[in-house]
């Protein structure tokens, strides 16, 4: 607990010095925003539109309230990505920020939980937003909808710290095409736009191992009042990945910047 108050106050500062940066480039916010109500606006409604019926957990919902919360939790995985890859590379390679930051009484420890801090409340932002739109759609059947929100924290947390572990180990702008083909698949092929049972053998235990997967079944439990004690699976699995990134992101800070 110790460790943690001596590290609120440093990342606290990463916080407010991210804030200003985005305060006058608030477009760039928006757009990671945009691109999962565009996805639902499309194949949730417009696809849906051809589809009569669609079961989930044995109920009978519309198809676009089926889609909605993989697009919720798209969105978080989205606003954690962003951050805690494209920028976090750039202020450690080309800005040199983090050299900066550590000449003042801040630590790698401020630097790790600042920047992820920051990338878990830019995809909280993104969710936020989204569980708005998805509310006045009338696409949230249960009030344990509630607890979405909460969940899409997580999911922030869990891809910020994981996505800023792997900027570490990044030598150049190259190296993101690896970031496309890994975020592609897991956005199209997550349970997104349909369930996990078109899936057979192995491929499917496969699709249940990613992250993202975790993400979009935690919050279509919750959209949907399907919530059970499987759900604490899922809920386990983000939060060991996310503690995980962050000891890693420690470790890298302290053999990049202090050797």
């Amino acid at each position: 607990m110790s460790d943690v108050a001596a590290t609120a106050p440093g990342a606290q500062m990463l916080i407010l010095r991210n804030y200003l940066a985005y305060k006058g480039a608030w477009k760039l916010f928006v757009t990671g925003f945009l691109e999962p109500v565009f996805y639902l606006f499309s194949i949730g409604i417009g696809v849906g539109q051809l589809i009569d019926t669609f079961e989930f957990n044995g109920q009978t919902i519309p198809y676009a309230e089926f889609v909605a919360p993989g697009m919720l939790a798209a969105s978080a995985m989205n606003g954690a990505l962003l951050d805690s890859t494209f920028n976090v590379f750039f202020k450690l390679k080309y800005q040199r920020l983090y050299d900066q930051v550590l000449a003042t009484p801040l630590t790698t420890r401020d630097v790790a939980a600042g920047e992820i801090a920051w990338g878990l409340i830019r995809g909280s932002v993104y969710a936020a937003a989204f569980l708005l739109v998805m509310t006045a759609m009338g696409l949230t059947g249960s009030w344990w909808a509630i607890l979405a929100l909460p969940a899409a924290v997580l999911i922030g947390f869990a891809f910020a710290a994981v996505c800023m572990a792997l900027a570490t180990y990044m030598r150049s702008w190259q190296d993101f095409d690896k970031v496309t083909l890994v975020h592609t698949p897991l956005f199209l092929f997550s349970a997104t736009f349909f369930p996990v049972t078109a899936f057979d053998g192995w491929l499917r235990w496969v699709v249940e191992a990613t992250p993202l997967y975790r993400g979009v079944v935690l919050c279509r439990e919750l959209t949907t009042g399907a919530v059970s004690s499987a759900s604490l699976v899922s809920v386990a699995y983000l939060l060991v990945m996310g503690v995980a990134g962050l000891l890693v992101v420690r470790k890298r800070l302290d053999s990049l910047l202090l050797t």
